[in-house]
């Protein structure tokens, strides 16, 4: 069955275009916050579209780079670009969780009397930026556990609803050792996506030159608010999975496993433990945004394998054979998505 199949016209229920027009109407604001952000972010064009990919999947991301690669400069320019409560929270060793979450605080009241109040912290924003995250203690790492799963903070016995959108974007650097913690499995496998941000070219590093050392004085304007983004995340879970295309991603879950009898060679000899069920949905979810902006209301093999890397690499454990090999998951990963057929065996024999 060809990877490509699927790509029927857009039509909604009763024979008419209004998916089709909504659908053109993301894809048009999906530009548009590209060509802002394009303003101040010089390339790194898969790192933008896979952090807006999260954004109307409604899931958060883990930004990885060395340091100076603009990393946190793309997520408070996504700040200024969409219509959201932007929040920055830098971590570092001594932070604590109440300096995330809030604390309750003595207050006088008019009669003489005391109160305890709230003070929310930086968690309650709409975007959010976990700048360098892995500095903090695993402690205070899992203040954001609540947050980013259920959208929710507890404090005592009082729960506290975050405003939506919400999104959690971190930052970490793979080459600091000192003073920092890794993020624990748990905490990893809430990051709808982690994206590796590469060194920028020759031609990408010399317009970095000239617009930080000449005159440049551009600013991003902002695109969409809240609501929009909440209707196209609304939008986004209408498209269609074709059962053989659901089976192809949860076959690849399975393949990340070593216990499973269909993973490859190369996951039973250097893979610790798989990817979760997070991981499943992470790739359904990506798949649909990605067929969306490609002009289609179901999900392709290609979206898939397009959003594996991204959704997989860090729900995947190295045993201790591939760490002293030095394997890396996404090489792991190239042979998995090669091994994997589109069609299950068992499938094709039925």
């Amino acid at each position: 069955m060809s990877s490509s199949e699927g790509n029927a016209p857009l039509r909604d229920e009763n024979g008419g275009s209004g998916l089709e027009a909504r659908l053109s109407a993301f894809r048009e604001d999906f530009s548009r916050v590209r060509t802002e952000v394009a303003k101040i972010v010089v390339g790194q064009d898969n790192v933008v579209e896979s952090t807006l990919i999260a954004l109307f999947a409604g899931g958060h991301c883990l930004l990885e780079g060395v340091p100076g690669l603009g990393k946190t400069l793309l997520v408070r320019t996504l700040g200024e670009v969409l219509d959201l409560k932007y929040s920055r929270i830098q971590f570092t060793p001594d932070l604590m969780p109440a300096d995330i979450i809030g604390t309750r605080i003595v207050m006088d009241r008019d009669d003489g009397s005391r109160q305890f109040e709230f003070q929310r912290g930086p968690i309650f924003g709409q975007i959010v930026l976990a700048d360098e995250i892995n500095r903090a203690t695993p402690k205070t790492q899992s203040a954001l556990l609540e947050a980013m799963q259920e959208h929710t903070v507890t404090v005592g016995r009082d729960r506290h609803q975050l405003e939506e959108p919400f999104l959690v974007m971190a930052t970490q650097n793979p080459l600091e050792m000192d003073g920092t913690y890794p993020l624990p499995e748990a905490q990893l496998d809430r990051f709808m996506f982690k994206i590796n941000v590469p060194f920028p070219t020759r031609e990408e590093l010399g317009e970095v030159m000239s617009r930080t050392t000449d005159v440049y004085d551009v600013k991003p304007e902002e695109v969409i608010d809240g609501p929009t983004i909440i209707g196209y995340q609304e939008l986004v879970r209408e498209l269609i999975v074709a059962p053989h295309v659901r089976d192809y991603a949860i076959r690849l879950i399975l393949a990340t496993h070593p216990d499973d009898v269909t993973s490859p060679a190369i996951v039973k000899r250097f893979v610790h433990y798989g990817a979760s069920p997070r991981g499943a949905q992470a790739l359904m979810l990506g798949g649909k945004v990605r067929a969306a902006l490609d002009s289609r209301y179901n999900v392709s093999f290609d979206d898939v394998r397009a959003t594996a890397y991204p959704a997989l690499r860090h729900r995947m454990i190295l045993n201790f054979e591939g760490e002293a090999e030095g394997k890396s998951v996404d090489e792991i990963l190239d042979e998995i998505i090669e091994l994997v057929p589109e069609v299950a065996p068992d499938a094709l024999a039925s």
